[in-house]
């Protein structure tokens, strides 16, 4: 199997090469379950920041980040967009988006009690990469709608382009590699 080579807060990982169309692959980042990334690239980031009073990521795998990360930066709280409106939800705040490593379209979703600890506050948005932009530009929408003010948008990795805009805080850049049309696997 093709691997990458990652060297982030001073950790090696080889993530696997994976197709996600017919024209690109990526390598895979999945820290669910990587205790060790997660307590490195936390204070890494924490350093990075600008002063905020609350951090949000979406589900699910900048959870166990902004935990990570919340904790490092003495917070009481974080907020999670969901995925889905829950039941016990009240005036659920929602706003779709569309992921490189999704199929289909997705919502985004913020509970009423999430909004209160938004409205008004210093927003840093979280995630464990940043690739086209629409899951951040989803989030930072939907916070917006919520009247939180976003501070910073910040990943342990910026993929392909996204390394390139000035407004994302990240560690580490992930390349994106092209897709040989004819190669069959």
């Amino acid at each position: 199997m093709e691997t990458y080579e990652l060297n982030v807060a001073g950790l090696t990982r080889h993530l696997p090469i994976i197709p996600i169309n017919e024209n690109i692959k990526i390598a895979s980042f999945v820290i669910l379950g990587d205790t060790e990334l997660v307590t490195a690239t936390a204070p890494a980031l924490a350093k990075k920041l600008p002063e905020a009073d609350i951090l949000v990521t979406a589900e699910a795998k900048g959870i166990p980040f902004v935990h990570e990360l919340s904790k490092v930066l003495n917070m009481k709280r974080y907020v999670v967009a969901r995925k889905s409106v829950k039941s016990y939800m009240e005036n659920p705040l929602t706003i779709e988006v569309n992921s490189i490593t999704t199929q289909t379209p997705q919502i985004l979703c913020l509970d009423q009690l999430d909004v209160e600890l938004i409205k008004g506050k210093r927003v840093a948005l979280i995630d464990d990469v940043i690739s086209t932009g629409e899951s951040m530009k989803a989030l930072e929408e939907l916070v917006q709608k919520a009247d939180g003010n976003i501070v910073a948008k910040a990943a342990i990795l910026a993929e392909g382009d996204a390394a390139e805009h000035e407004d994302i805080i990240f560690l580490e850049k992930l390349p994106i590699f092209p897709q040989d049309p004819t190669h069959k696997d």
